[in-house]
C-alpha cells in the first residue's frame, strides 16, 4: 500500500513503562552490535525526516550501550565542493560501514529528492534519474550483504512548531535551530509533494521505508528502536559461536580449574 504520512499524526503516548520498556530494548540492540561483529556483518540504519521530529533523540539512545569502536554516526549537511564535484552518492559509499560495523546516517542521499529537489539545488533530470540511482545503490548494498533500515520520522506543523519554539527558548539548545528550519517550514507543502513521489518510487522490497509517528517523543523512540531491533536481528545471526577450543585450554590453565563456557 502507498505510504500516507496523515496516517502517522495521533501522536499517542507511550502505554507502559518507557524507561523499563527503553532498557529492554537497548539491551536487544547491544546483542544486535556483538552479533554484528562476532559474525563479522554490517548494516546500515538511515534517518530522514522534518526538522524537529526526533531523529537525533532516536539515535542517542540507539547508540547509547553499542562499543563505540564498531559503528560509526554520520552527520549529513550539504555537500563540500569536492563532493560537490562528483556523482552526489559518492560521498555515501565513502561512508559505508565495514566488516563487523553498524552505520548510522542522520539524514542521506534522499537529499537529492528532497531538500536539492525542493531548493532548486538540483536540476529537475538529476532529481527524477536520482530514483533509479538510489534504488539500485540500496539493491547493491542489500545482494553485498549489508542491509538497509530506512526510517522516516513525521511529525505536524503543530508539532514541528512547538519544538522549534522550544529550541529557541532553550540557551542550551539554541544551537540545534537556524535558518535552514525556517526556510524548509516555509515550503512544507512542496516537501510534502517530495516525500510522497519519494516514498512512491523507492519503497522498494529490499530497502522498504519504515514511517515513525514522532509527535510524542517517548513513543516515537521506543517504536522505532524495537522496529531496528526487530529488522537487524532478521539481518543477521542472533547466536553467538562456540569459544575457540584454544582459549578454553588457556583460560583453564590461567584459572587452575575446569569450568565451561557457553
Amino acid at each position: 500500500m502507498a505510504i500516507d504520512l496523515s496516517d502517522y499524526e495521533k501522536g499517542e503516548k507511550f502505554d507502559g513503562d518507557y524507561d523499563k520498556a527503553l532498557e529492554s530494548v537497548q539491551e536487544r540492540l547491544a546483542r544486535v552490535q556483538v552479533a554484528h561483529i562476532i559474525h563479522g556483518r554490517r548494516s546500515v540504519v538511515m534517518f530522514e525526516g522534518w526538522d524537529a521530529a526526533g531523529k537525533g533523540g532516536i539515535i542517542q539512545r540507539l547508540t547509547a550501550k553499542w562499543d563505540p569502536r564498531h559503528f560509526e554516526v554520520w552527520p549529513i549537511s550539504a555537500p563540500t565542493e569536492e563532493e560537490k564535484a562528483r556523482h552526489f552518492l559518492w560521498r555515501f559509499w565513502k561512508r559505508l560501514p565495514g566488516q563487523g560495523e553498524i552505520g548510522v546516517f542522520d539524514r542521506s542521499w534522499y537529499g537529492r529528492v528532497l531538500v536539492e529537489r525542493v531548493e532548486n539545488f538540483a536540476t529537475e533530470k538529476q532529481w527524477r534519474r536520482a530514483y533509479d540511482e538510489i534504488n539500485e545503490f540500496e539493491a547493491q548494498q542489500k545482494e553485498d550483504g549489508t542491509p538497509i533500515i530506512k526510517l522516516f520520522l513525521h511529525i505536524t506543523q503543530d508539532t514541528q512548531d512547538e519544538r522549534l519554539k522550544e529550541r529557541l527558548l532553550h540557551p542550551w539548545k539554541r544551537w540545534k535551530t537556524g535558518r535552514e528550519d525556517f526556510r524548509n517550514r516555509s515550503r512544507r507543502p512542496e516537501y510534502l509533494t517530495a516525500m510522497h513521489e519519494m516514498f512512491e518510487h523507492t519503497d522498494t522490497r529490499w530497502a522498504p521505508w519504515h514511517v515513525i509517528d514522532g509527535n510524542n517523543k517517548k513513543a516515537a523512540r521506543i517504536a522505532a528502536l524495537n522496529l531496528i531491533a526487530e529488522k537487524l536481528e532478521k539481518a543477521v545471526p542472533m547466536k553467538p559461536p562456540p569459544p575457540p577450543p584454544e582459549l578454553v585450554a588457556i583460560a583453564r590453565t590461567a584459572f587452575g580449574v575446569d569450568f565451561e563456557m557457553e
